[in-house]
């Protein structure tokens, strides 16, 4: 009975202390993903809110129209390069100026500029 006793705990100790040292072996070695123009699959591809990210590579200056949330009683708001944004409010080097159902204007560089939704299908 001893015996088995003994066996018990010398595998415990085993396995406790083979278990720290492959924990530890696994934990000090860092993979860097290599890309080559491809999508990496470690990142996921939906927000921990539910929101489908876009992963497609940006032009920062580019202001891209993603959505809008239109209020007839001015509280609207639009989603621009995956930021909310309400009318005075400053996306990048822009400010927003108004809101329409299917388009937004905004002020940059002294001008207006149009962003229209883009109909995906």
């Amino acid at each position: 009975m001893k015996h088995g006793f003994v066996r018990l705990l010398i595998n415990s100790v085993f396995g406790v202390c083979f278990s720290i040292f492959f924990v530890s072996y696994v934990a000090a070695e860092e993979y860097v993903y290599k890309f080559q123009g491809k999508r990496d699959p470690f990142v996921p591809l939906i927000s921990p809110s539910g929101y489908l990210l876009n992963l497609e590579p940006q032009d920062d200056s580019t202001l891209r129209l993603e959505g809008v949330m239109f209020d007839p009683n001015g509280d609207s708001i639009a989603i621009i390069n995956g930021e909310l944004v309400r009318v005075g409010e400053t996306i990048g080097d822009a400010v927003l100026s108004n809101i329409e159902p299917d388009k937004v204007i905004v002020i940059k560089n002294n001008e207006k500029v149009e962003l229209e939704l883009r109909r995906e299908g």
